[in-house]
């Protein structure tokens, strides 16, 4: 083989090498984009996960995996979510740019998680960059999610919002930030809160537990205003098929659910419940402005203590 033809064979073959991630990356944005509820999940979060290994080795060393990426790395729960470019964050401020596969962030950054061999932004600094830069409402899902997976403290938020504080967006990022409930147990319960937030009504707690004036176990509800005597349920499209139980049909639920708010009425409670094509109108805040109003001269018999929240997982932190 002569050298100009061995010069040529490498050329070609490095040239290869190089359009590989690329090829590969087009391939992948095929339908790349957080799904509505009930879509295949595991097949949107494996392609960006891919998407991810094939671009990261085009950056340059030191680049962090950021905000919607680092979720998803995260497995953390998305709604409307775009997913077509990997998300990176380099410790510089400003520079920023969009690639054809990848958005590059440029803003301060001194400590990262090591996640698959991959630098990813701490869970904090993650919520807080999602708040800046996702809609409202894809925001609160998500940082929901992250929050209540880590055991994320307000401080830590705080924290986070001040280090931002210069940065486009940080005025709903304060606001996604106070909204933040990391006992959020689905993407229908956090968009209830968009909702009653949008509605300016107040905020009520969540996931607790229900109980007879004598301490017995009577059931867990999304949301609840103790002091009202209010309880709120969110009944999303696969509330029903969770609770199944060996052998039942969807109907004998509904009508185990019937009975239970039937033992929470006669408790004193008042019930309001709301579906997910209520999410996007004033129907469900109506009702419960009602209630609301109601329970200031209903006093009920049963009591309502916090459920207990899942253990945190733990990131482990280092220093850039």
């Amino acid at each position: 083989m002569t050298p100009d033809r061995q010069s040529g064979e490498a050329v070609e073959a490095g040239s290869r090498r190089q359009c590989a991630p690329q090829r590969l990356a087009r391939r992948l944005l095929e339908g790349c984009g957080a799904p509505a509820p009930g879509a295949a999940m595991r097949n949107w979060r494996d392609r960006h996960r891919l998407l991810i290994e094939a671009v990261l080795p085009e950056m340059a060393e030191a680049t962090v995996v950021s905000h919607q990426s680092a979720a998803v790395l995260y497995g953390t729960t998305l709604w409307r979510t775009p997913l077509d470019r990997v998300c990176v964050t380099r410790n510089r401020r400003g520079g920023g740019r969009v690639r054809p596969y990848a958005k590059v962030y440029g803003s301060p950054i001194d400590s990262a998680v090591e996640v698959d061999g991959l630098l990813v932004t701490t869970p904090a600094r993650t919520v807080v960059d999602l708040a800046l830069t996702l809609p409202f409402d894809a925001a609160v899902v998500a940082c929901d999610a992250l929050t209540g997976a880590f055991g994320i403290t307000a401080s830590e938020l705080t924290a986070e919002l001040a280090q931002a504080k210069c940065r486009h967006g940080i005025m709903q990022a304060k606001e996604v930030v106070a909204l933040v409930d990391g006992r959020s147990q689905s993407i229908g319960e956090s968009l209830s809160r968009v909702m009653l937030h949008r509605m300016r009504l107040p905020v009520p707690r969540s996931q607790g537990n229900v109980l007879t004036p004598d301490g017995r176990f009577v059931g867990r509800v999304d949301f609840y205003y103790e002091g009202a005597g209010v309880l709120c349920e969110f009944d999303g499209p696969i509330r029903y098929g969770r609770l199944l139980r060996h052998g039942q049909t969807a109907a004998d639920v509904v009508r185990r659910e019937q009975i239970r708010e039937n033992y929470l009425r006669a408790l004193g409670f008042q019930v309001v419940r709301w579906t997910w094509n209520e999410l996007q109108g004033d129907a469900a805040g109506r009702r419960l402005r009602a209630a609301l109003a109601r329970g200031r001269s209903v006093r009920a018999d049963g009591r309502i203590e916090p459920a207990p929240a899942p253990e945190p997982r733990q990131a482990l932190v280092r220093p850039l």
